[in-house]
């Protein structure tokens, strides 16, 4: 019976393709049907087209942009809108389209970002300079999604973890690296546009660094109903959401990982970085907790000059004890870019944590707020960590 019922989804399933091909044959072509978007030129340019003949105004905004600002399509007798950028530098880029002011997604590119609340669209421009972060052919690890059940916030969360080659077939035990996102991303941020996967196996492959497992956790907490209407302006609501997800990570996340993968459940096999959002979280979770990691590098995020007296309240124990965080981080690390609109905050903590005697690394490089800034962050973090003193750590800007 089994067998006979197979059969005829199969039939029924073939007879649903073949109406949908006669359809499509009965119906006059478009533009649409044989339309290439995005198309990567050979010098750079990057062409993006969208067949949308009753529409009035479409633009696009990319990653690669600094400030604020869109690109205007054009709209030909064929009803499809094309708009030409670049040359852009080799890096892989995110995307949307605005269509008479509905945000959307390119139909013509299923590679895209998820996030809590938009979806984006990416493209990849080849070049030396990319090739970090390129798809080569070097063993690669996996990227598995784990679901646990999350006690701090009583539901089911999931993350992502990397896995590195050979992890399955090892028996090995390996250190784990927390990577965190930013606002409005989720735990598949960095698998996907960040594209750590691919960073890690390239440098595992080529021997400059070491094999580790990295947990990508949803830093991006579910909102509680009595949050009060302002929000994270609100100081005393704003502790308490840093405070849930330094809990989940230490009393949920880590005792997962550490339950279901082989790693080396010690401090000095424990590296956190985050960008932006997950910066902050970073700072948080080892001011509150700094004896359980030996690396540790914040992104993209500061404390506001106006906020100094809250956060040297809040990490008052971290703070005071420098010769202790001196002697037991191998990495600690500030980095953001010479764009970036938290460039002052970056600045301001840096001068806090020497203020206290705190040493650590503090670079200014170029770029804004970006992916494309985070990807390079990774790339060079990951070959320093689990290595003994980290070989940079020391204080003002490199």
């Amino acid at each position: 019976m089994r067998a006979y019922s197979m059969r005829v989804v199969g039939v029924l399933v073939a007879m649903a393709a073949l109406l949908a091909t006669e359809a499509a044959a009965q119906r006059p072509p478009t533009p649409n049907d044989t339309l290439v978007s995005p198309e990567v030129l050979p010098d750079r340019r990057v062409t993006f087209r969208l067949y949308a003949p009753k529409a009035s105004e479409v633009t696009l905004r990319g990653d690669w942009m600094d400030g604020p600002g869109t690109v205007a399509l054009t709209k030909d007798a064929q009803g499809v809108w094309s708009a030409t950028v670049g040359p852009l530098g080799p890096d892989f880029y995110s995307y949307t389209l605005t269509v008479d002011g509905v945000r959307t997604l390119d139909p013509k590119n299923p590679t895209i970002k998820q996030g809590i609340a938009s979806v984006d669209n990416m493209v990849w421009v080849p070049g030396p300079e990319a090739a970090f972060q390129d798809l080569r052919a070097v063993p690669h690890g996996e990227i598995r999604q784990i679901w646990y059940s999350s006690k701090t916030l009583g539901q089911q969360r999931r993350m992502h973890v990397y896995t590195p080659p050979g992890y399955d077939t090892s028996g090995e035990t390996y250190p784990v690296f927390y990577l965190l996102h930013g606002g409005g991303d989720d735990d598949s941020g960095w698998s996907t546009i960040g594209r750590a996967g691919l960073i890690l196996d390239n440098l595992i492959a080529d021997g400059k660094a070491k094999p580790m497992i990295v947990v990508m956790p949803n830093g991006s907490l579910p909102r509680p109903a009595d949050a009060p209407r302002a929000g994270l302006m609100d100081p005393a609501f704003r502790e308490r959401m840093e405070d849930r997800f330094t809990r989940e990570l230490m009393q949920d996340v880590i005792p997962t990982v550490e339950r279901r993968f082989r790693v080396v459940a010690e401090p000095a096999s424990r590296a956190i970085a985050g960008l932006s959002m997950g910066g902050g979280q970073t700072l948080r979770v080892i001011a509150a907790h700094p004896d359980q990691f030996r690396y540790a590098a914040i992104w993209s995020m500061g404390v506001p000059a106006d906020r100094t007296a809250e956060f040297e309240r809040r990490a008052a124990a971290f703070l005071k004890d420098a010769e202790t965080i001196n002697r037991s981080y191998a990495v600690l690390d500030v980095t953001i870019g010479d764009r970036d609109f938290l460039l002052e905050a970056a600045k301001n903590l840096s001068a806090v944590l020497t203020k206290h005697g705190i040493e650590h690394a503090f670079e200014i490089g170029t770029g804004g707020h970006t992916w494309i800034n985070w990807r390079q962050y990774l790339h060079r973090l990951a070959p320093r960590l689990f290595k003994g003193d980290g070989g940079q750590r020391g204080t003002g800007n490199r």
